[in-house]
């Protein structure tokens, strides 16, 4: 097996591996298992998810985005924010861009070393939903914006037990079998939020998820008016900001703006996988 080639970028404390693959240098039928493997921390690159860049007939390009325990999301924003720049520095897309992912075709402009790009329209709105769980009773909302979502409210975000609790959230029967990522949220002012965040497929909290921020601003928009753009302060210390309208009560043209970092390129060798 000859080495393969990928670049790492990082959005928001966000890192993923990024691989043209094109030429199809690495089959689909390993990618989970490669993605469980180099995105080991210590043992091989070590990321958040690993991003295929393919071939589309429908868009400048096509992903395929696997979380680092193997699973296939049908979206990730800081991801595809870095899938998005890559696409342009590499000659694959223009600046302003379309690709294909199973959440649809998502836009994007790469405005130098920030990316702003359009989200799938939101749905599955469900408000104030009381989970018990462990002997205690969670009071939430969920909304999937790609990818499932809930929302949590907590007053001592610096404190709150992200693992612990998104976990059981994460786990809980209301969300099988896909299952959830759980956002706890501090609101700090009329358009800006803070939040941590518990991923499904890392299973565990991360510095930043892109469409947990985009699923945080619109469930407070519409639960507690804060207004658009919102600036969502993330764990890793950047802020992302989140675009949005609303039209006949509908929500509408949902972005998500923030950085997206190229670290550094190589070449995976067969012990890394």
């Amino acid at each position: 097996m000859k080495p393969i080639p990928f670049t790492k970028m990082s959005a928001a404390g966000n890192d993923f591996i990024i691989i043209d693959n094109r030429q199809d240098i690495l089959a689909s039928k390993k990618a989970d298992e490669c993605a469980r493997k180099v995105c080991r921390r210590k043992l091989s690159a070590g990321a958040d998810g690993l991003i295929l860049i393919e071939e589309s007939r429908k868009a400048d390009f096509k992903w395929r985005f696997y979380n680092a325990d193997g699973s296939e999301a049908e979206m990730c924003g800081n991801g595809g924010r870095c899938a998005a720049r890559f696409a342009y520095l590499r000659k694959i897309a223009p600046s302003t861009l379309t690709f294909e992912t199973l959440a649809g075709i998502i836009k994007a402009e790469v405005l130098g070393e920030r990316v702003k790009l359009e989200l799938p329209l939101p749905y599955n709105l469900t408000r104030e939903v009381t989970l018990n769980l462990d002997g205690a009773d969670y009071l939430v909302d969920s909304i999937t914006v790609g990818v499932p979502h809930v929302v949590i409210y907590v007053e001592d975000l610096a404190n709150c037990e992200v693992v612990k609790q998104g976990k059981m959230i994460r786990f809980s029967k209301h969300f099988q079998p896909a299952g959830t990522n759980v956002n706890f949220v501090n609101i700090k002012h009329e358009s800006t939020i803070a939040i941590r965040t518990y991923e499904r497929g890392v299973e565990d909290e991360t510095l930043a998820c892109g469409t947990g921020a985009v699923a945080s601003a619109l469930i407070t928009h519409e639960k507690e008016g804060v207004k658009s753009p919102v600036s969502v302060l993330t764990r890793g210390g950047e802020i992302l900001t989140v675009h949005f309208t609303k039209e006949n009560n509908t929500l509408k043209g949902v972005f998500l703006e923030g950085s997206a970092n190229l670290i550094y390129e190589g070449e995976l060798y067969p012990e890394a996988l």
